[in-house]
């Protein structure tokens, strides 16, 4: 397309959710509320595993690991979102657009990983417990979560480079509350084909190789637990990865749907619900299921209920 005498666009609109104040109000009192307990449960996640000694474990570890990433996860989109429920007009300049989707998929992709890299920790801690500490050092397990880390900041370099050298000349609106993939696509003026194939590559390889590596180690997990000749120890053997394959099929279950498919089959109303799951819901049941099914960490919580009493006392 000929964008010489087009006019550059500098900034995008968000559109958000459309609909009545009152209706608009009331998204904002529930999505500022389901942030700020995210925000809340994720630090004091951090908070206890970092004060309590008995949970400076390889597992605790990658959680630690994981509630921070989600703190950033959320935040990366919410804030926008939140100003699209109070504002008409939210704008994002280009710029800063191509940056939030770096950083959003940057942290999408290490929460893949991550979650990979725990469901690998449950299947060395279950199909082989006398190995586990050498297989699992604290050592190893910290290179597994700086690997997460830069594996999942690597993977959407390269998109991202190409979306910042495409052209947008209008449309300035963006038919969502952050800037995901497809509606950067549908806005630029320049040939979208070569970026969109990679981007759509790089997403499903990362999402759908993380997806079968956890299912794989959950496949070895439950036949594990099978082979138990005590029901009570192949309850107590499940409980302690029920909570970490609960949050994996979540997680997985959404983003899944929004981007293992080809991209001409995005819809962009149920694209936006799809992505408050992820972005907003997902963040804030991640803790709750750790801390509501986690005994070690309820314990530690007390504790640390306990020791600040003291001291108030």
């Amino acid at each position: 397309m000929d964008i010489t005498n087009q006019t550059r666009v500098t900034e995008f609109i968000f559109l958000g959710f459309p609909g009545v104040l009152h209706l608009r109000i009331t998204l904002f009192v529930i999505f500022l509320t389901v942030y700020l307990l995210s925000l809340t449960g994720n630090t004091l996640i951090i908070f206890i595993v970092l004060m309590d000694i008995t949970l400076q474990t390889p597992m605790y570890i990658f959680l630690g690991n994981l509630s921070f990433l989600e703190i950033w996860y959320t935040t990366a989109t919410v804030p926008k979102l939140l100003d699209t429920c109070l504002s008409q007009v939210v704008t994002i300049s280009v710029s800063g657009c191509i940056t939030q989707y770096y950083f959003f998929f940057s942290m999408g992709a290490t929460e893949c990983i991550l979650l990979a890299v725990m469901a690998y920790d449950r299947y060395l801690a279950i199909c082989s417990p006398l190995r586990y500490s050498l297989l699992m050092s604290i050592r190893v397990c910290l290179r597994f979560s700086a690997g997460s880390w830069i594996g999942g900041f690597i993977a959407p370099l390269l998109p991202t480079i190409l979306i910042s050298h495409l052209n947008f000349c209008g449309p300035q609106k963006i038919s969502h509350f952050f800037c995901d993939s497809d509606p950067i696509f549908k806005l630029s003026c320049s040939d979208t084909f070569l970026v969109e194939a990679l981007g759509y590559t790089c997403s499903s390889v990362v999402i759908l190789s993380s997806f079968l590596l956890t299912m794989s180690s959950y496949g070895h997990i439950v036949v594990t637990i099978i082979k138990l000749s005590s029901r009570e120890a192949r309850k107590k053997t499940f409980s302690t990865c029920a909570s970490h394959l609960t949050v994996v099929s979540i997680y997985y279950g959404t983003i899944i749907f929004a981007y293992v498919r080809p991209p001409a089959k995005y819809n962009f109303t149920i694209g936006k619900v799809i992505s408050v799951f992820y972005c907003v819901v997902t963040p804030l049941v991640n803790p709750l299921i750790y801390t509501l099914r986690n005994k070690d960490v309820k314990k530690a919580f007390r504790k640390a209920l306990a020791r600040k009493r003291m001291l108030l006392t």
